[in-house]
Protein backbone atom coordinates (compact mmCIF):
# COMPACT_ATOMS: atom_id res chain seq x y z
CA UNK A 1 0.00 0.00 0.00
CA UNK A 2 1.18 3.61 -0.49
CA UNK A 3 0.28 6.90 1.18
CA UNK A 4 -0.34 10.03 -0.74
CA UNK A 5 0.22 13.13 1.05
CA UNK A 6 -1.56 16.28 0.12
CA UNK A 7 0.64 18.52 -1.70
CA UNK A 8 0.65 21.24 1.06
CA UNK A 9 1.31 18.55 4.05
CA UNK A 10 3.28 19.63 6.51
CA UNK A 11 6.63 17.58 8.33
CA UNK A 12 4.90 17.52 11.29
CA UNK A 13 1.85 15.80 9.40
CA UNK A 14 4.39 13.60 7.42
CA UNK A 15 6.06 12.43 10.14
CA UNK A 16 2.61 11.75 12.11
CA UNK A 17 1.85 9.35 9.97
CA UNK A 18 5.25 7.50 9.67
CA UNK A 19 5.16 7.57 13.36
CA UNK A 20 1.64 5.63 13.56
CA UNK A 21 2.91 3.25 10.81
CA UNK A 22 5.86 2.37 12.51
CA UNK A 23 4.23 1.82 15.88
CA UNK A 24 1.79 -0.59 14.45
CA UNK A 25 4.82 -2.59 12.96
CA UNK A 26 4.93 -1.69 9.44
CA UNK A 27 8.01 -0.94 7.59
CA UNK A 28 8.18 2.56 5.98
CA UNK A 29 9.61 3.46 2.93
CA UNK A 30 9.48 7.34 2.23
CA UNK A 31 9.62 9.44 -1.10
CA UNK A 32 9.83 13.01 -1.08
CA UNK A 33 8.92 14.06 -4.71
CA UNK A 34 8.54 17.65 -6.31
CA UNK A 35 5.38 18.08 -5.75
CA UNK A 36 4.15 15.71 -3.04
CA UNK A 37 5.68 12.77 -0.68
CA UNK A 38 4.62 9.53 -1.17
CA UNK A 39 4.66 6.70 2.21
CA UNK A 40 4.89 3.34 0.94
CA UNK A 41 4.21 0.76 3.69
CA UNK A 42 4.89 -2.62 3.65
CA UNK A 43 3.45 -5.49 6.09
CA UNK A 44 0.07 -7.08 6.34
CA UNK A 45 -2.18 -5.07 4.67
CA UNK A 46 -5.51 -6.29 6.45
CA UNK A 47 -4.39 -4.31 9.53
CA UNK A 48 -4.62 -1.15 7.81
CA UNK A 49 -7.96 -1.16 7.90
CA UNK A 50 -8.27 -0.05 11.50
CA UNK A 51 -5.88 2.73 11.28
CA UNK A 52 -8.23 5.14 9.48
CA UNK A 53 -5.36 6.53 7.52
CA UNK A 54 -7.01 8.70 4.90
CA UNK A 55 -8.64 10.60 8.20
CA UNK A 56 -5.30 11.44 9.28
CA UNK A 57 -4.53 15.72 8.46
CA UNK A 58 -2.61 15.87 5.43
CA UNK A 59 -3.38 12.86 4.19
CA UNK A 60 -5.15 12.58 0.22
CA UNK A 61 -5.74 8.80 -0.29
CA UNK A 62 -4.61 5.33 0.80
CA UNK A 63 -3.84 2.96 -2.59
CA UNK A 64 -2.66 -0.12 -3.26
CA UNK A 65 0.05 -1.31 -5.30
CA UNK A 66 -0.81 -3.88 -7.17
CA UNK A 67 2.75 -5.20 -8.77
CA UNK A 68 4.51 -7.91 -6.86
CA UNK A 69 7.65 -6.06 -6.52
CA UNK A 70 7.12 -2.92 -3.78
CA UNK A 71 10.26 -0.98 -3.05
CA UNK A 72 11.27 -1.38 -6.95
CA UNK A 73 8.29 -0.05 -8.34
CA UNK A 74 7.22 3.77 -9.48
CA UNK A 75 4.61 3.62 -7.15
CA UNK A 76 6.50 3.42 -4.11
CA UNK A 77 9.02 6.16 -5.63
CA UNK A 78 7.79 8.58 -8.29
CA UNK A 79 10.52 10.21 -9.12
CA UNK A 80 13.75 8.77 -11.10
CA UNK A 81 16.39 6.78 -8.83
CA UNK A 82 19.87 8.22 -8.83
CA UNK A 83 22.69 5.91 -7.83
CA UNK A 84 25.95 7.35 -6.86
CA UNK A 85 28.99 5.95 -7.57
CA UNK A 86 31.63 7.73 -5.56
CA UNK A 87 30.88 11.43 -7.33
CA UNK A 88 29.14 9.77 -10.81
CA UNK A 89 25.90 9.63 -10.69
CA UNK A 90 23.51 7.16 -12.15
CA UNK A 91 20.37 7.68 -13.83
CA UNK A 92 20.86 11.63 -13.64
CA UNK A 93 21.14 13.67 -17.34
CA UNK A 94 24.60 11.59 -17.98
CA UNK A 95 24.64 8.46 -19.75
CA UNK A 96 27.81 6.60 -18.17
CA UNK A 97 29.59 4.24 -20.39
CA UNK A 98 30.88 1.03 -18.40
CA UNK A 99 34.18 -0.29 -20.83
CA UNK A 100 36.81 -2.86 -20.37
CA UNK A 101 37.80 -6.11 -20.89
CA UNK A 102 35.11 -8.96 -20.50
CA UNK A 103 38.08 -10.63 -17.96
CA UNK A 104 41.23 -9.48 -16.50
CA UNK A 105 44.03 -11.35 -18.60
CA UNK A 106 47.57 -9.65 -16.92
CA UNK A 107 48.83 -6.32 -15.81
CA UNK A 108 49.49 -5.03 -19.42
CA UNK A 109 46.24 -6.18 -20.50
CA UNK A 110 44.19 -4.32 -18.18
CA UNK A 111 45.97 -0.86 -17.99
CA UNK A 112 46.54 -0.89 -21.66
CA UNK A 113 42.49 -1.18 -22.19
CA UNK A 114 41.86 0.95 -19.16
CA UNK A 115 43.79 3.53 -20.66
CA UNK A 116 42.17 3.70 -23.95
CA UNK A 117 38.33 3.55 -22.59
CA UNK A 118 39.17 6.47 -20.13
CA UNK A 119 40.61 8.84 -23.47
CA UNK A 120 37.82 7.34 -25.60
CA UNK A 121 35.44 9.23 -22.40
CA UNK A 122 34.39 6.13 -20.42
CA UNK A 123 33.54 6.68 -16.92
CA UNK A 124 33.94 3.15 -15.19
CA UNK A 125 36.28 0.15 -15.99
CA UNK A 126 34.24 -3.22 -16.26
CA UNK A 127 36.51 -6.40 -15.97
CA UNK A 128 35.92 -9.93 -14.64
CA UNK A 129 38.30 -11.40 -11.65
CA UNK A 130 36.23 -14.04 -11.33
CA UNK A 131 34.67 -15.79 -14.21
CA UNK A 132 31.45 -18.51 -14.75
CA UNK A 133 32.08 -19.78 -17.78
CA UNK A 134 30.14 -22.24 -19.33
CA UNK A 135 33.05 -25.30 -19.41
CA UNK A 136 35.26 -26.06 -16.62
CA UNK A 137 37.96 -25.87 -19.07
CA UNK A 138 37.61 -22.43 -19.99
CA UNK A 139 39.68 -19.60 -18.44
CA UNK A 140 38.07 -18.64 -15.37
CA UNK A 141 40.03 -15.52 -13.93
CA UNK A 142 42.71 -14.09 -11.58
CA UNK A 143 40.96 -13.98 -9.06
CA UNK A 144 42.39 -12.05 -6.31
CA UNK A 145 45.26 -10.58 -8.14
CA UNK A 146 42.54 -9.30 -11.19
CA UNK A 147 40.97 -7.63 -7.96
CA UNK A 148 44.39 -6.22 -7.09
CA UNK A 149 45.35 -4.96 -10.88
CA UNK A 150 41.68 -3.45 -11.18
CA UNK A 151 42.67 -1.46 -8.34
CA UNK A 152 45.90 -0.45 -9.85
CA UNK A 153 43.86 0.53 -12.93
CA UNK A 154 41.40 2.53 -10.79
CA UNK A 155 44.38 4.40 -9.20
CA UNK A 156 46.30 5.07 -12.48
CA UNK A 157 43.02 6.17 -14.34
CA UNK A 158 40.55 7.54 -11.74
CA UNK A 159 38.12 5.33 -13.11
CA UNK A 160 35.32 3.37 -10.88
CA UNK A 161 35.51 -0.59 -11.19
CA UNK A 162 32.60 -2.63 -11.57
CA UNK A 163 33.35 -6.66 -11.33
CA UNK A 164 31.07 -9.63 -11.15
CA UNK A 165 30.72 -11.18 -7.78
CA UNK A 166 29.86 -15.10 -8.30
CA UNK A 167 28.96 -16.22 -4.61
CA UNK A 168 28.76 -15.79 -1.06
CA UNK A 169 32.33 -16.79 -0.46
CA UNK A 170 34.15 -14.29 -1.84
CA UNK A 171 31.70 -11.44 -1.59
CA UNK A 172 33.47 -10.00 0.89
CA UNK A 173 36.96 -10.25 -0.94
CA UNK A 174 35.57 -8.32 -4.07
CA UNK A 175 33.59 -5.59 -1.85
CA UNK A 176 37.26 -4.70 -1.04
CA UNK A 177 38.07 -3.66 -4.56
CA UNK A 178 34.96 -2.83 -6.45
CA UNK A 179 33.27 0.62 -6.48
CA UNK A 180 29.77 -1.25 -8.41
CA UNK A 181 28.87 -4.95 -7.44
CA UNK A 182 28.10 -6.99 -10.19
CA UNK A 183 25.45 -9.20 -9.95
CA UNK A 184 25.59 -11.53 -13.60
CA UNK A 185 22.63 -13.24 -15.69
CA UNK A 186 23.34 -16.65 -14.12
CA UNK A 187 23.19 -15.41 -10.72
CA UNK A 188 20.00 -13.29 -10.73
CA UNK A 189 18.00 -15.21 -8.60
CA UNK A 190 20.17 -16.44 -6.60
CA UNK A 191 18.34 -15.57 -3.62
CA UNK A 192 20.97 -16.31 -0.89
CA UNK A 193 23.48 -14.01 -2.93
CA UNK A 194 21.00 -11.31 -2.96
CA UNK A 195 20.56 -11.37 0.22
CA UNK A 196 24.02 -11.23 1.18
CA UNK A 197 24.75 -8.26 -1.46
CA UNK A 198 21.73 -6.25 0.14
CA UNK A 199 24.06 -5.74 2.94
CA UNK A 200 26.95 -4.09 1.80
CA UNK A 201 27.14 -0.97 1.48
CA UNK A 202 27.66 -0.64 -2.46
CA UNK A 203 25.85 -0.05 -5.60
CA UNK A 204 25.00 -3.15 -7.43
CA UNK A 205 24.59 -3.47 -11.27
CA UNK A 206 21.68 -6.39 -11.47
CA UNK A 207 21.67 -8.23 -14.59
CA UNK A 208 18.37 -9.66 -16.71
CA UNK A 209 19.08 -13.76 -16.16
CA UNK A 210 19.03 -14.90 -19.69
CA UNK A 211 15.50 -16.82 -19.49
CA UNK A 212 13.55 -14.46 -16.98
CA UNK A 213 10.71 -11.96 -17.19
CA UNK A 214 10.59 -8.31 -16.39
CA UNK A 215 8.64 -8.90 -13.11
CA UNK A 216 11.46 -11.69 -12.00
CA UNK A 217 14.12 -9.23 -12.93
CA UNK A 218 12.52 -6.66 -10.77
CA UNK A 219 11.71 -9.22 -7.90
CA UNK A 220 15.40 -10.02 -7.98
CA UNK A 221 15.85 -6.34 -7.46
CA UNK A 222 13.33 -6.22 -4.81
CA UNK A 223 15.05 -8.73 -2.75
CA UNK A 224 18.19 -6.37 -2.39
CA UNK A 225 16.08 -3.42 -1.55
CA UNK A 226 14.38 -5.08 1.03
CA UNK A 227 17.47 -6.43 2.58
CA UNK A 228 18.30 -2.46 2.71
CA UNK A 229 20.20 -1.58 -0.33
CA UNK A 230 18.49 0.57 -2.61
CA UNK A 231 21.25 0.97 -4.59
CA UNK A 232 20.50 -0.57 -7.34
CA UNK A 233 21.46 -0.61 -11.15
CA UNK A 234 19.18 -2.84 -13.49
CA UNK A 235 21.37 -4.24 -16.65
CA UNK A 236 19.50 -5.70 -19.70
CA UNK A 237 22.16 -8.16 -21.21
CA UNK A 238 19.92 -10.27 -23.62
CA UNK A 239 17.82 -12.72 -23.50
CA UNK A 240 17.50 -16.41 -24.85
CA UNK A 241 15.09 -16.76 -27.89
CA UNK A 242 14.86 -19.52 -30.49
CA UNK A 243 17.43 -17.10 -32.57
CA UNK A 244 20.34 -18.71 -32.72
CA UNK A 245 22.32 -16.14 -35.40
CA UNK A 246 23.22 -13.72 -32.52
CA UNK A 247 24.10 -14.78 -28.83
CA UNK A 248 21.33 -13.52 -27.93
CA UNK A 249 18.21 -11.66 -28.11
CA UNK A 250 18.95 -7.65 -26.73
CA UNK A 251 15.65 -6.88 -26.02
CA UNK A 252 15.78 -3.23 -26.37
CA UNK A 253 11.75 -3.12 -25.08
CA UNK A 254 12.97 -3.42 -21.41
CA UNK A 255 14.26 -0.58 -21.02
CA UNK A 256 11.45 1.81 -21.99
CA UNK A 257 8.99 -0.60 -19.83
CA UNK A 258 11.04 -0.57 -16.80
CA UNK A 259 11.08 2.54 -16.60
CA UNK A 260 7.72 2.82 -16.62
CA UNK A 261 7.42 0.24 -14.10
CA UNK A 262 10.32 1.34 -11.84
CA UNK A 263 12.27 3.98 -10.74
CA UNK A 264 15.50 2.25 -11.20
CA UNK A 265 18.17 3.76 -13.49
CA UNK A 266 18.83 0.65 -16.35
CA UNK A 267 21.87 -0.01 -18.42
CA UNK A 268 22.50 -2.08 -21.21
CA UNK A 269 25.11 -4.22 -22.10
CA UNK A 270 24.87 -4.83 -26.04
CA UNK A 271 27.94 -6.77 -26.33
CA UNK A 272 26.47 -10.16 -24.91
CA UNK A 273 23.14 -8.68 -26.16
CA UNK A 274 24.62 -9.79 -29.54
CA UNK A 275 27.50 -11.17 -29.54
CA UNK A 276 28.98 -10.12 -32.53
CA UNK A 277 31.55 -6.79 -32.36
CA UNK A 278 30.29 -5.34 -35.47
CA UNK A 279 26.73 -4.89 -34.72
CA UNK A 280 28.02 -3.47 -30.56
CA UNK A 281 27.74 -0.26 -31.87
CA UNK A 282 24.74 0.03 -33.34
CA UNK A 283 23.13 -1.22 -30.52
CA UNK A 284 24.70 1.09 -28.42
CA UNK A 285 23.00 3.69 -30.21
CA UNK A 286 19.63 2.03 -30.25
CA UNK A 287 20.25 1.84 -26.76
CA UNK A 288 21.20 5.41 -26.21
CA UNK A 289 17.82 5.95 -28.58
CA UNK A 290 15.59 4.22 -26.15
CA UNK A 291 16.29 5.89 -22.87
CA UNK A 292 19.38 3.71 -21.28
CA UNK A 293 21.01 5.52 -18.28
CA UNK A 294 24.43 3.61 -19.28
CA UNK A 295 25.81 0.92 -21.58
CA UNK A 296 28.53 -2.18 -20.73
CA UNK A 297 31.10 -2.99 -23.54
CA UNK A 298 33.38 -5.28 -23.66
CA UNK A 299 36.72 -3.67 -25.03
CA UNK A 300 39.86 -5.85 -25.46
CA UNK A 301 43.39 -4.13 -26.87
CA UNK A 302 43.80 -7.10 -29.25
CA UNK A 303 40.33 -8.80 -29.48
CA UNK A 304 42.09 -11.88 -31.47
CA UNK A 305 44.03 -13.25 -28.41
CA UNK A 306 41.12 -12.44 -25.73
CA UNK A 307 40.61 -15.54 -23.69
CA UNK A 308 37.34 -14.37 -23.36
CA UNK A 309 34.46 -13.06 -25.43
CA UNK A 310 36.82 -11.91 -28.02
CA UNK A 311 34.12 -12.49 -30.99
CA UNK A 312 32.17 -9.36 -29.28
CA UNK A 313 34.82 -7.10 -28.38
CA UNK A 314 35.85 -3.66 -29.54
CA UNK A 315 39.10 -2.62 -30.30
CA UNK A 316 40.10 0.96 -28.47
CA UNK A 317 39.65 2.22 -32.06
CA UNK A 318 35.92 0.96 -32.44
CA UNK A 319 35.60 2.19 -29.18
CA UNK A 320 36.24 5.73 -29.49
CA UNK A 321 34.36 5.59 -32.74
CA UNK A 322 31.54 4.44 -31.54
CA UNK A 323 31.98 6.69 -28.77
CA UNK A 324 31.90 10.10 -30.66
CA UNK A 325 29.01 8.85 -32.83
CA UNK A 326 26.85 7.98 -29.28
CA UNK A 327 27.48 11.61 -28.30
CA UNK A 328 24.80 13.14 -31.10
CA UNK A 329 22.71 10.02 -30.59
CA UNK A 330 22.47 11.78 -26.73
CA UNK A 331 22.07 15.12 -27.73
CA UNK A 332 19.13 13.60 -29.94
CA UNK A 333 17.22 12.49 -26.70
CA UNK A 334 17.98 15.85 -24.54
CA UNK A 335 20.93 13.98 -22.85
CA UNK A 336 24.58 14.30 -22.51
CA UNK A 337 27.42 11.39 -22.63
CA UNK A 338 29.48 11.84 -19.32
CA UNK A 339 33.23 11.81 -19.41
CA UNK A 340 35.35 14.35 -21.82
CA UNK A 341 37.77 13.28 -23.98
CA UNK A 342 41.80 12.89 -22.27
CA UNK A 343 44.81 12.02 -22.39
CA UNK A 344 45.87 9.27 -19.76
Amino acid sequence: MIVVMQQNATGEQIEAVVGRLEKSGFQVHLSRGVERTIIGIIGDRTRLGDMALEAMPGVEKVMPVLQPYKLASRAFHPEDSVVMVGDLAIGGEEIHVMAGPCAVESREQLLEAARQVKAAGATILRGGAFKPRTSPYSFQGLEEEGLKLLAEARELTGLKVVTEVMDVRTLPLVAEYADILQIGARNMQNFFLLREVARVDKPVLLKRGLSCTIEEWLMAAEYIMSGGNHKVILCERGIRTFENYTRNTLDLTAVPVVKYLSHLPVVVDPSHGIGKWRFVPTMARAAVAAGADGLLVEVHPNPAEALCDGPQSLTPENFAHMMKELRGVARAVNRQLAGGVADV
